[in-house]
């Protein structure tokens, strides 16, 4: 998807190197609809510069600033020398994102979807999200939970969806701890079974996350979390703990929550 409007002052834009001049060099932007801007001389590289050509070549796809935006003269002034490489990197990959969202778009509604139905979803998602890859990234962890407050229609939530979870690698991280678990009084093995399983969700696990509960050694058991980022996973691992607390304190045992296995069981 393309932009029909203006890039920001300060904005970083992806382009292509359209043609090079002694005094600069015209860019296409590629976010932009028929939008072309130009890096002066003075803001292609730092120092001084004998050739242009030295530096950039023509169909080079670049990363630059925008300086200025004079919409009446329809001129972008732009510097590529004050995009430094982790900022080059960044701005890259997220035009890349946008360009697989841009064919998601396609997967779910047709490649016939028309511009206005097209413009009308795009504009809900990024109502509610930073980019149409994120929105597609959350719907594939989430499901149609993720779409809730987007402004969009019981089909295309559901084609949304079913688009996401069939092309977005979504990443995941994976965390474990560790719980010992005790219970002397009646019936403590029976007790220490149903603490497990209350640490495992009792089968009620929240989309998007793994859950799993291993024996290492009496009184010790693992608890792995998978989950789309460290601060969902973190909080999973507790609460999985904390249900086995909950279940072995009632029945007058005791559980002690820990991160990493005890030397004695190495």
């Amino acid at each position: 998807m393309k932009y029909s409007g203006w890039p920001d002052k300060g904005e970083l834009v992806v382009g292509k190197v359209d043609d090079i001049a002694d005094f600069g060099v015209f860019i296409d932007l590629e976010e932009y609809e028929d939008k072309r801007g130009l890096a002066h001389i003075s803001e292609v590289a730092s120092g001084w510069i004998k050739n242009v050509r030295d530096h950039v070549r023509e169909g080079q796809t670049v990363v630059a600033k925008v300086l200025d935006v004079n919409e009446s003269s329809q001129q972008i002034d732009l510097s590529i020398k004050d995009v430094n490489e982790h900022q080059r990197k960044e701005k890259i990959q997220e035009w890349k994102n946008e360009q697989k969202a841009d064919k998601w778009m396609s997967l779910a509604f047709g490649e016939d979807v028309s511009d206005e139905q097209y413009s009308a979803v795009a504009n809900a998602v990024l109502a509610e999200f930073d980019s149409l890859y994120d929105g597609f990234e959350q719907a594939a962890i989430h499901g149609a939970a993720a779409l809730e407050d987007v402004d969009l229609d019981e089909e295309e939530v559901e084609a949304f969806v079913e688009t996401a979870r069939e092309n977005v690698s979504v990443p995941y991280v994976n965390v474990t701890g560790y719980v010992d678990l005790r219970c002397p009084v009646g019936d403590g093995v029976e007790h220490i079974r149903e603490a497990l399983k209350a640490a495992g969700g009792n089968g009620d696990v929240p989309e998007g996350i793994e859950l799993e509960v291993t024996y290492v050694g009496s009184p010790e058991y693992r608890i792995k979390v998978r989950a789309p980022d460290y601060k969902t996973a973190e909080s999973e691992l507790e609460t999985a703990a904390g249900r086995a607390r909950s279940v072995i304190e009632s029945h007058g045992g005791t559980a002690t929550y820990h991160r990493e296995r005890h030397e004695d069981d190495e």
